[in-house]
């Protein structure tokens, strides 16, 4: 087993940075990681062109720094928020939105338990045909998740700011928490139809809507069509009111999402997305085989080729790379451009395997697919030192500095790979 070394003065430099892997992160943060807040680094100059004669006894022996895999397991793209209707049935069970809260705020401030906010909302939502996850959503952002802090105060039941104008007016008081859930779920029916609730109106303004504004009274259908009328201005209302919602439906290792994600495949047994959310969460439940189970049925009515991604990924992590491997090429076969990140972790497997030209071939195809991906160029590098083209490593890493000059993966393999050039 060959002996991995740092040449004294990469080790110097380095000591900091070469010292343990990096930790893997997330999707978003792999293909740049900036140095956290105003720190800037002092680049050498290296040059464009490889400086001199490469000491190959030292190259060889080098663990040249990479960036982790994309390990993040993928849901086919939902809905486009534009489209999501306030009228409909809730996608998150009351026992996903009771988990939900309860992490975000372990000591809401209610007049009521959790279980019986969320059970309020259900009754009272699916009552109107409302959607009920997506209202109590709504409640979270308004309230920030029942801690309150503005013109509302806790014992006034008030749970979507009905009545509030600011500069401390306090708004509607309702005497119970559900009738304040009630006047919540009347008033969104005053914007999204024309028909009227099918209980006694509790909401205090409903009335207002009908009569004073038959401009949005029945007109505003989806919860984008908020943005700037419910809040104002409110560019984002809807949009942040459904990124609540993705999170409390997230699949994880919680029973409230196995039991959610039972329920999915129940109702929607020919459908990709029940069996990619049920494997996620057996995934995060640590169960192996269940999660590959439901990655396979999932691919078999897949046509984005997530859930081939999600199985590759989760082949990977069990040590099975052969199995990754052909997963990853059913997917990049029929689906060429389907993201950097699988290319880039198929090049991974390649490295690993001693293939370092179809690492390389790899690597480029996650550029084609993201450019300004300063990983996938700085793997180009670690590709053809494999193959023992210094010139063109040297450029590659040149041409990843300019992408990213704070890469720290990519500034560790410069300092390295100059240490191992001797001097003329």
């Amino acid at each position: 087993m060959k002996k991995q070394i740092f040449l004294p003065l990469a080790a110097a430099v380095l000591a900091p940075w070469l010292l343990a892997a990096p930790a893997a992160a997330a999707p978003s943060e792999i293909a740049e990681r900036p140095i956290a807040g105003s720190v800037t680094i002092a680049r050498p100059d290296f040059g464009k062109t490889l400086p001199g004669e490469v000491n190959k006894k030292a190259i060889e022996n080098v663990a040249w720094r990479l960036t982790p895999a994309y390990d993040e397991l993928l849901l086919p793209e939902e809905t486009a928020p534009e489209t999501v209707t306030i009228f409909g049935s809730a996608e998150a069970t009351p026992e996903q939105m009771a988990a939900y809260i309860t992490r975000r705020n372990p000591a809401p401030k209610l007049n009521c338990t959790v279980p019986q906010i969320v059970r309020y909302y259900y009754e009272e939502a699916g009552r109107e045909g409302i959607r009920p996850d997506i209202a109590l959503c709504q409640a979270l952002k308004e309230t920030g998740f029942f801690a309150y802090g503005g013109d509302v105060v806790p014992a006034q039941n008030n749970f979507c700011g009905l009545g509030t104008t600011g500069g401390g007016v306090r708004g509607a008081s309702f005497a119970t928490p559900q009738l304040g859930v009630r006047a919540h779920i009347q008033h969104l029916l005053a914007y999204a139809s024309t028909n009227p609730p099918h209980v006694t109106v509790v909401d205090p303004r409903y009335d207002l809507i009908v009569h004073e504004r038959p401009d949005i009274h029945g007109s505003v259908t989806t919860w984008t069509g908020l943005n700037g009328i419910w809040a104002v201005p409110g560019k984002t209302y809807g949009q942040d009111i459904l990124r609540l919602w993705s999170a409390a439906k997230a699949p994880d290792a919680s029973d409230a999402a196995l039991a959610a994600a039972e329920k999915n495949v129940r109702q929607a047994p020919d459908e990709a997305y029940a069996y990619l959310y049920r494997g996620i969460v057996y995934a995060k439940r640590g169960d192996t085989a269940k999660a590959r189970a439901d990655f396979e049925t999932g691919a078999t009515y897949d046509t984005s080729g997530t859930a081939l991604y999600d199985l590759a990924i989760l082949l990977t992590q069990a040590g099975d790379t052969k199995a990754a491997a052909r997963a990853y090429d059913n997917l990049l076969d029929a689906h060429p451009a389907f993201s950097a990140a699988a290319w880039y972790n198929r090049g991974l497997l390649h490295l690993a395997n001693k293939k370092p030209k179809d690492a390389e071939a790899a690597f480029y195809h996650a550029l084609n697919c993201n450019p300004q991906g300063a990983a996938a160029q700085n793997a180009i590098a670690v590709a053809k030192l494999q193959q023992k083209d210094y010139k063109g490593a040297w450029t590659a890493l040149e041409t990843a500095a300019q992408i990213n000059n704070t890469d720290l993966d990519v500034l560790a393999n410069q300092i390295v790979f100059a240490a191992c050039v001797k001097e003329k």
